[in-house]
């Protein structure tokens, strides 16, 4: 228990059998299940987490004098959702440890979306996320928390962008590509001033994942992107937690060609998918009204110009069918700039209780 919260941490495990171990031993003792859901890794990571999990326990004290969390024991969960059974092949406990087995490969995104649906059944009260792979300091966990418990923010996600000394150790690439994935984040998700929103260090209350369609969360490494634009249309308030970037001898799964592309579909996706839920057009909203004004411009200028290739008309046609072609462009995208400029004026900081949650959104 953390201040008379229930507490748990899923970490997600691939291929990380030199790290996952030291990651589970230094989780805090207030933590009251931690899960970690191995994703079918082809090293010695189901091993590592076992033998750090049973050391785990073997240390700590028993749990009624630990914690009184009231919490059931793991072997007594039922799970209601269908697709989680078809995910995990098996689950046991060691200790306060929650070992997952996927039945595949699912990815980052998938693991996350296991270890919440487990938290869920679980009745924990406060979810975490914290990386197998060493980069991310447990001990800092209690940052993570303390804004939630507070009623500060439902939502608290690691920073290593805002403070230069933090960011300092990160590769230059890397560092060029999170200022940018920031930029393309803050306009699709409408967090104006969320900064590092690539951060897998997060903490969250369970009833907020309740709102958000967790089932339906993305599976691929832009889950964080994804989530972000759920909490937002839920209405939810969130936190940067400011932590230095550590890289050591830990390698990234990613590939960054097909990651460019996958996470700048999907932002885009949900960009247009946040304005139609929170600005409705066919409900007369103006930013909605102005949004579809700017996309119908926009469609009308390119059937102009392929109007203009693909059938022969005179110079002048021409050069006037081309003027007309780029007229309608400039206003779409003035436009699309006004709807950006009032999306971030109106955005405001939620109340911090579970009224201000949206009840009846539906999440693709």
């Amino acid at each position: 228990m953390y201040k008379s919260h229930s507490v748990g941490v899923i970490i997600p495990a691939y291929n990380e059998a030199e790290f996952v171990g030291d990651v589970i031993r230094d989780i805090p003792e207030y933590v009251d299940r931690v899960y970690v859901v191995e994703d079918c890794s082809d090293d010695e990571t189901p091993e590592a987490i076992r033998t750090a999990a049973e050391a785990e326990a073997a240390d700590a004290r028993p749990p009624a004098e630990r914690r009184d969390n009231d919490l059931s024991s793991i072997n007594e969960l039922y799970f209601e959702s269908e697709e989680l059974a078809e995910r995990v092949d098996e689950f046991y406990a060691i200790g306060r440890t929650v070992m997952i087995h996927h039945k595949q490969n699912l990815g980052a995104g998938g693991a996350i979306k296991t270890g919440y649906q487990f938290a869920l059944e679980d009745d924990t009260a406060i979810v975490a996320t914290i990386d197998g792979d060493g980069q991310m300091d447990p001990t800092r966990l209690s940052r993570f928390l303390d804004p939630i418990v507070a009623g500060e923010a439902d939502y608290t996600k690691g920073d290593r962008l805002s403070n230069d000394e933090h960011s300092g150790d990160m590769p230059q690439f890397r560092l060029f590509g999170n200022h940018i994935l920031t930029l393309l984040t803050r306009v699709a998700s409408g967090y104006w001033e969320v900064t590092d929103p690539q951060n897998g260090y997060t903490a969250v209350r369970a009833d907020v994942l309740e709102h958000v369609s967790i089932e339906r969360m993305y599976e691929y490494y832009g889950y964080l992107n994804d989530l972000l634009v759920r909490l937002n249309i839920a209405g939810a308030d969130i936190a940067d937690v400011p932590l230095p970037a550590v890289y050591d001898e830990e390698d990234s799964h990613i590939q960054y060609e097909e990651y460019i592309i996958n996470v700048s579909q999907m932002l885009l996706r949900n960009f247009l998918w946040r304005l139609r839920v929170k600005y409705p057009p066919t409900k007369g909203h103006p930013i909605g009204l102005l949004a579809a004004f700017a996309g119908a411009t926009a469609t009308a200028g390119t059937v102009q110009l392929l109007h203009r290739f693909s059938a022969h008309q005179p110079d002048a046609d021409e050069v006037t069918g081309t003027v007309g072609a780029v007229a309608m462009y400039l206003v779409a995208i003035a436009s699309a700039l006004l709807v950006l400029a009032f999306d971030r004026a109106i955005h405001t900081d939620k109340t911090n209780s579970t009224d201000h949650l949206a009840e009846n959104v539906v999440l693709p």
